[in-house]
């Protein structure tokens, strides 16, 4: 019975440790203490002068299915932050123009409305990284943000949550051997 309760709580926390996949995924962050970057402008020509030190957050993905993706961030206080939103087929926040696929500072032309990409090709199997960040270096706060499209969108972990899904298996696996050894 000990077994069978510990090979359980292993297969939870195992299966709590994967990426999610859906055709929408919305997530929530605050770049208020995160890294600056001085953001390329919203063609990725060239680095901007207005936005040359803003914290930026990096939401890294794949796609299951080649199509039009559609990206937005709405920050939660828009009178204070002035979301700027960039697509890269690889971030680098020492080089980034490198990579640039896309940005945008405002959906309309109102900033309330936040930022927006639409139509965006994507391929299957690519790694992306969606970075948001402020129109200016003052720009920064708490926002929501969505990526939608044809296909499944599966967040790609950083290495640290590789790290703890890694852990999260082992943890499981241990618990559930310490207690066949122990019930032998």
């Amino acid at each position: 019975m000990k077994i069978r309760s510990l090979s359980l709580l292993a297969t939870t926390l195992s299966l709590a440790c994967l990426p999610v996949c859906a055709n929408t995924i919305s997530f929530s962050a605050d770049t208020t203490n995160l890294l600056p970057f001085n953001r390329p402008t919203e063609d990725g020509s060239v680095l901007s002068d207005v936005g040359m030190s803003v914290h930026y957050f990096v939401k890294n993905f794949t796609v299951n299915l080649t199509g039009s993706y559609n990206f937005s961030a709405v920050a939660k206080d828009p009178a204070n932050f002035d979301t700027f939103i960039q697509l890269y087929s690889m971030f680098d926040y020492t080089q980034p123009l490198n990579n640039y696929l896309a940005g945008n500072d405002d959906a309309g032309a109102n900033a309330n409305l936040g930022s927006a990409l639409t139509g965006i090709a994507l391929t299957a199997g690519s790694n992306y990284s969606f970075v948001i960040d402020g129109f200016g270096d003052s720009d920064w706060g708490a926002f929501s943000a969505s990526i939608t499209g044809p296909g499944s969108i599966s967040s790609v972990p950083d290495e640290s949550s590789t790290f703890a899904l890694a852990a999260c298996g082992i943890a499981g696996l241990w618990l559930v051997r310490r207690r066949s050894v122990a019930n032998s």
